[in-house]
């Protein structure tokens, strides 16, 4: 079928919006129509790192849809139903069996590497193939190929366009303090870089009533949306930090003495190096932040291992 597709055609490329065929939906594959999906730094980042062998590619994996299609392999889901997607995970591996379908021995090959499994793609134009499947999906598409594994279904009544972003980065964010740091009310955390991810992570420790919450960016609006759950902002260019000690010395008075935990979404080194500095004795520094390249005379200790 003809499809339209935010497609990179080169390395380091901007999307260019053009029309592509996509491949039938195969037993095991699921066609939907995309509603919405989220734009995620990681998309962006991709496009000017993979090897220029890579493209033309279609990135794109926070979608939301309408099941137009269904393999005759896949159960649980059916024409008219409403999913959002996410990544794929093999659900045979040690790691998926045990419920860490994250660490999936196959993640690579099944997310990242542009194909199917068997080496084909699922895009094509003029008679090539187009890089695509990525994270089971590529939903900077007007429609995609998923599957069941990367597929959830959701109630009618739910708005796409709101939950797009579910697929990645608020599971991301929210998964990190709900699955790994499990904060309490006698705990504190602050988080460098509030943007989807960490609005969130400050979601999911409001929801599980921890003492203190702060957030750290320089841009007000999202300073104002964590507010909302309850954070106290920090802006990490206000003229008068400097004064009172910076960043980490700020962070220090508003914790008792530093922060149980702290989130990192920035990858930038020196706001990493903070992150780590305003944590106080055996506190836990996760780093979600996917960054450039760094020479090792630059790049920084990304985490303090929880003892």
């Amino acid at each position: 079928m003809r499809t339209t597709v935010a497609v990179v055609n080169e390395q380091g490329a901007d999307f260019s919006l053009e029309e592509v065929e996509l491949d039938d939906p195969r037993a095991d594959e699921v066609l939907v129509r995309i509603v919405a999906t989220g734009l995620c730094h990681t998309d962006i980042h991709l496009k000017g790192f993979l090897p220029a062998e890579m493209f033309p590619n279609v990135f794109g994996h926070e979608g939301a849809g309408v099941v137009e299609a269904v393999g005759d392999d896949v159960t649980g889901i059916e024409v008219g139903d409403h999913v959002v997607m996410s990544f794929r995970s093999c659900r045979g591996c040690d790691n998926c069996t045990n419920g860490l379908v994250g660490y999936c021995d196959s993640s690579l090959l099944l997310n990242y590497m542009g194909m199917r499994m068997d080496g084909s793609q699922t895009y094509s134009r003029d008679g090539a193939p187009i890089f695509g499947s990525f994270f089971g999906q590529s939903s900077l598409s007007a429609h995609a190929l998923a599957y069941a594994d990367n597929c959830v279904v959701v109630d009618k009544a739910v708005d796409l366009t709101k939950a797009a972003p579910y697929g990645c980065g608020f599971q991301t964010g929210a998964g990190t303090v709900l699955n790994v740091l499990g904060p309490g009310p006698h705990d504190s955390l602050v988080v460098f870089g509030v943007g989807a991810v960490g609005l969130a992570a400050l979601a999911a420790a409001k929801h599980l009533g921890t003492g203190t919450l702060v957030a750290v960016d320089p841009l007000e609006s999202r300073r104002d949306a964590a507010a909302r759950y309850g954070a106290i902002g920090i802006d990490p260019r206000a003229d008068d930090l400097a004064a009172a000690g910076g960043v980490v010395e700020r962070v220090k008075e508003l914790t008792g003495g530093g922060a149980s935990y702290a989130i990192d979404t920035t990858a930038i080194s020196e706001v990493v190096k903070q992150a780590q500095q305003a944590l106080r004795p055996r506190g836990t520094l996760v780093a979600l932040g996917l960054g450039a390249r760094s020479t090792p005379s630059t790049r920084s200790t990304c985490s303090r291992a929880a003892r």
